[in-house]
């Protein structure tokens, strides 16, 4: 079965730092680009960063950008995203996912995604 699994998040102080894993089983996330993304309740899912299918191109919004950081284990057929210097705001829950569009990622909405992980908590407490 094709599934993306999550880990890496939990409660963590103001300032902090966390590293988010996705596993990818039944298929090579070499050939999908990946995105990850944020929801909080009551709001809408936000983009965060992602990694582009091919070149391997990283894009990352622009409240994250110097503080998050994609990277790919192709050997473990995961990815991850560092979070440094967390802010409170910043508690949600976080999804990787998959798409294979072909598209440069930064022009996908959520719903090119073909595959979604589970979804993992981060609680950044003031």
């Amino acid at each position: 079965e094709v599934q993306l699994v999550e880990s890496g998040g939990g409660l963590v102080q103001a300032g902090g730092s966390l590293r988010l894993s996705c596993a990818a089983s039944g298929f090579s996330l070499d050939d999908y680009s990946i995105g990850w993304f944020r929801e909080a309740p009551g709001k809408q899912r936000e983009w965060v960063s992602c990694i582009s299918m091919g070149d391997s191109s990283t894009y990352y919004a622009d409240s994250v950008k110097g503080r998050f950081t994609p990277s790919t284990d192709n050997a473990k057929n995961t990815v991850y995203l560092q979070m440094n210097s967390l802010n409170p705001e910043e508690s949600a829950v976080y999804y990787c996912a998959a798409s294979d569009y072909g598209k440069e990622c930064r022009v996908l909405s959520s719903h090119n995604y073909d595959y979604w992980g589970q979804g993992t908590q981060v609680s950044v407490s003031s």
